[in-house]
């Protein structure tokens, strides 16, 4: 199998004849001039024949390097078009981005703000899959994921946002009825709805403002792997349960639920932007996670907005 011509060899070349002289090409090609006449020097032992005339004073081509010269400097040339070019293209945000988001984030909160994306990025597209449960960005392809958690340490970059609250809540009917738990052990007393995607869903931690920790076992009519399912159940009083500030706020502010014990802590997890390992990301990958990070920061849950 014969070799790959030289290409560099013969760019270095045409820009040798471009410029005049070894010293004038090392320079616009930030090599040495040692390296530019080592590259001219391989090329005429490969070709077998010289491509200059060199004396002290002046440089001329040989009627080998004559003939050459036309097709190196097409080589050179198409090497910096294609360079120029690429360069360019890499520079606009263009392509497919594969996103994952919980359900009811997604719902709530993502899908508010993708149309000023798309609007800003119009050659980006967008495949968003919405799941609760933790996607395997590498193994399913994904480019990003909005997680919210208390991550562990793994090979998976994360960029965090902002913290979630999560807190403990209920219908002013429901604690006219059956009262407001004053500690976390009242709670099993209580009718508590649990999320089917925690850890553990039945075993309630919280921490108090002096760093005590208590755990508690609950029960209740109803368990769900989408937190938004127990707003209505909730709303008509019919249990407690803990609920992310992103999914209750606007119940808080109408008054159609209540927080209750809160002086006690459940974990509060974190907003994250998660990405597969490597550091080199597509730029459409990249400014789709700084547009989430600096939108979603401004978390509007807080901000009443």
């Amino acid at each position: 199998m014969s070799k790959l011509p030289d290409f560099e060899a013969w760019a270095v070349f045409a820009k040798v004849v471009e410029t005049g002289s070894f010293a004038r090409a090392a320079d616009e090609l930030d090599m040495s001039k040692a390296t530019v006449s080592k590259a001219v020097s391989r090329l005429e032992a490969r070709l077998g024949t010289g491509l200059f005339h060199r004396t002290s004073r002046r440089l001329s081509l040989t009627e080998s390097g004559r003939n050459a010269l036309e097709r190196a400097g097409r080589i050179l040339a198409e090497g910096e078009a294609v360079e120029a070019e690429t360069a360019a293209q890499s520079a606009i945000p263009r392509g497919v981005v594969r996103l994952a988001a919980p359900v009811s984030f997604g719902l709530l909160h993502l899908a508010d703000i993708l149309p000023d994306f798309l609007a800003r990025y119009p050659e980006v597209t967008l495949d968003v899959s919405l799941a609760d449960h933790k996607v395997d960005l590498v193994a399913e392809g994904f480019d990003l994921a909005v997680r919210i958690a208390q991550l562990p340490d793994s090979s998976l970059l994360a960029r965090k946002v902002c913290d979630m609250r999560v807190m403990l809540v209920g219908a002013p009917r429901y604690f006219e009825a059956f009262g407001k738990p004053q500690h976390p052990r009242d709670l099993v007393q209580h009718r508590c709805f649990t999320y089917a995607n925690a850890d553990n869903p039945g075993l309630w931690r919280f921490t108090d403002a002096n760093g005590e920790e208590t755990s508690v076992n609950v029960e209740g009519p109803m368990r769900v792997n989408s937190s938004e399912s127990l707003s209505p159940s909730l709303r008509a009083g019919l249990g407690l349960a803990l609920q992310p500030e992103f999914i209750c706020w606007r119940d808080l502010q109408a008054g159609t639920l209540e927080t209750a014990m809160c002086d006690w802590r459940p974990p509060t997890p974190a907003l994250h932007i998660v990405s597969p390992p490597g550091r080199l990301r597509p730029v459409r990958v990249k400014v789709l996670m700084d547009f989430l990070a600096e939108r979603l920061s401004a978390a509007r849950w807080e901000t009443g907005l």
